[in-house]
């Protein structure tokens, strides 16, 4: 008896990037700009604090949905190195590596989000710490959860870099998001150099240029392989 292979269309896996994709945007604007961006008072560690613990829910709301987003930065990553491996194996398998320590990275580094809460928690061993010392405690590791954010970014950097070159060689994909993707990339990394050198300057520059320009980019491309997908006889012809 003959058992016939069966293929999965390259749309499909089109669209399940795009999806996974949406839901990394939401889910990550959810949490970054929507939650901790209004409760996070720069500089203000008493101010951050008063704000966390009165609505610790809702802290823990932003902190699951950016595991979630995560979750969804493997599949997205399944999908491009399913779709453009035929491009180039080798380069699509080291976009996929690089996506996973990106996400192992950012995954471990959500404990320091944790950590505001666990100083709040009324704990015999937290008695030797003064009221202030523990909100100075809280804030630090807010700030610490940025830089480790930013730096998983720069091994996401790497992938978009890759896989902007990939999609640009490729012939089913539009060449204009992988020049976009490419932008993308190059924002995350200089973004990270800007906050390990310069931290002022990097948040004058992401909110008024590296930001909308990442935001314009991920979505394009998100939005391309939820509504248009590939083209399949050209994916197909680089068997």
């Amino acid at each position: 008896m003959t058992i016939k292979k069966i293929e999965t269309s390259p749309q499909v896996y089109a669209r399940i990037g795009g999806l996974a994709y949406l839901i990394i945007i939401v889910a990550g604007a959810m949490g970054e700009i929507f939650i901790r961006n209004k409760m996070i008072v720069p500089g203000d560690a008493a101010a951050t604090t008063k704000n966390i613990s009165a609505s610790p829910l809702l802290w823990r709301v932003g902190v699951f949905g950016d595991l979630i987003m995560h979750v969804f930065d493997l599949v997205l990553g399944l999908v491009y190195y399913t779709l453009l491996k035929r491009v180039n194996k080798s380069l699509a398998l080291l976009s996929l590596l690089f996506g996973l320590i990106q996400t192992a990275v950012l995954v471990a580094n959500k404990m320091n989000l944790m950590m505001p809460l666990f100083l709040m928690e009324d704990a015999g061993y937290l008695k030797t710490f003064s009221q202030e010392q523990l909100q100075s405690l809280s804030y630090l590791s807010v700030k610490v959860h940025s830089y480790g954010f930013g730096f998983g970014l720069v091994f996401f950097a790497f992938e978009c870099l890759i896989d902007g070159y990939l999609v640009f060689k490729s012939e089913f994909l539009p060449g204009f998001l992988g020049v976009m993707l490419c932008i993308v990339g190059v924002c995350y990394l200089l973004n990270t150099f800007l906050l390990i050198f310069s931290p002022g300057l990097e948040e004058l520059l992401f909110s008024t240029v590296l930001g909308p320009l990442i935001l314009i980019g991920e979505l394009s491309m998100c939005l391309w392989l939820l509504i248009k997908g590939v083209n399949v006889e050209k994916w197909e012809s680089m068997k």
